[in-house]
């Protein structure tokens, strides 16, 4: 069981991450939200954010790198 129920969660990494880094964010497809946890500690705590607010940050982030 995890700590957003009882449905087994798919966590996935970045494309962008590669096998030389274990220090990275995975995220879980939640519906209403993502669920993120930190790669080196899959145990530990996860956070769920709304999936318009995972969205916004996202897109805030990717303007901000193109900037």
């Amino acid at each position: 069981m995890n700590d957003f129920g009882t449905v087994p969660l798919t966590w996935r990494k970045s494309t962008h991450s590669s096998p030389q880094h274990s220090d990275c964010v995975e995220l879980a497809d939640l519906g209403v939200a993502i669920a993120v946890r930190d790669s080196k500690d899959p145990e530990g705590p996860k956070l769920a954010i709304a999936s318009a607010d995972w969205q916004a940050l996202t897109a805030a982030i990717r303007r901000r790198s193109h900037a």
